[in-house]
């Protein structure tokens, strides 16, 4: 191998590295948000419909948790307790009336808006009528709620003062979540345009392409 040919293997190698380090390093754009979940027997699930169309039945568990997340599958789980009988034990049923409980969970100081401190997470029994919707559970025993003009939840208990669903940067690489060059290569598709993985690859064909034809041209010039 020439002199020449290990240089150019040397740019090769080191173009692959920049590459492959700015694809890892990539920062994942969150969203600093209120989100919403159903007890499901022993474990979370996220909900299906916001709070305002949500109705739970009598003896329901619904959380919300306060965080920077990417999207559902990303998003932080309230912490706390979660069993009925224990939150709602001071609350006696009524006649023509529901009980909810609620696990409010204000997150971490990491995820907190700027100057601001979430508050301890906490439980609350909502009594309210038969046909209430969990946001209207939630107003009786967490005001004051606030709200955007698209109806999303900004703020339960005056918590955060301000803000509602920005958009920051979670902290997290894009590498670091399962799947993530296939999210890459999809979201790619989706914009009409290639994914940096993509365009890394091209490069490195193009330059072993390069190289090769070099070669063989310098190995006709020494028959």
């Amino acid at each position: 191998m020439t002199r020449r040919f290990r240089a150019l293997s040397a740019v090769l190698l080191a173009a692959v590295c920049l590459l492959s380090a700015g694809v890892g390093q990539a920062q994942a754009v969150g969203y600093r948000y209120w989100s919403f979940w159903d007890r499901d027997g022993g474990h979370w699930t996220y909900a299906t419909e916001g709070p305002s169309t949500a109705r739970p039945a009598d003896g329901d568990v619904q959380g919300f948790r306060f965080a920077v997340s990417q999207d559902s599958q990303d998003a932080a789980q309230p912490r706390g307790s979660a069993d009925f009988a224990a939150v709602c034990a001071r609350t006696p049923a009524q006649q023509g009336k529901k009980r909810i409980a609620l696990v409010l969970d204000f997150g971490a100081k990491a995820d907190a808006p700027s100057g601001e401190t979430p508050p301890a997470p906490r439980t609350a029994c909502a009594r309210v009528p038969a046909d209430a919707t969990t946001a209207e559970a939630l107003a009786a025993v967490a005001g004051p709620l606030r709200y955007d003009t698209n109806a999303l939840l900004c703020a339960i208990a005056g918590y955060p003062r301000q803000g509602c669903g920005e958009q920051v940067a979670s902290g997290k690489s894009t590498s670091s979540k399962s799947g993530g060059a296939q999210d890459e290569a999809k979201k790619a598709d989706e914009d009409g345009g290639p994914s940096v993985g993509l365009v890394a690859g091209g490069a490195v064909v193009l330059v072993l392409a390069g190289a090769a034809v070099w070669q063989a041209r310098r190995r006709r010039g020494d028959a």
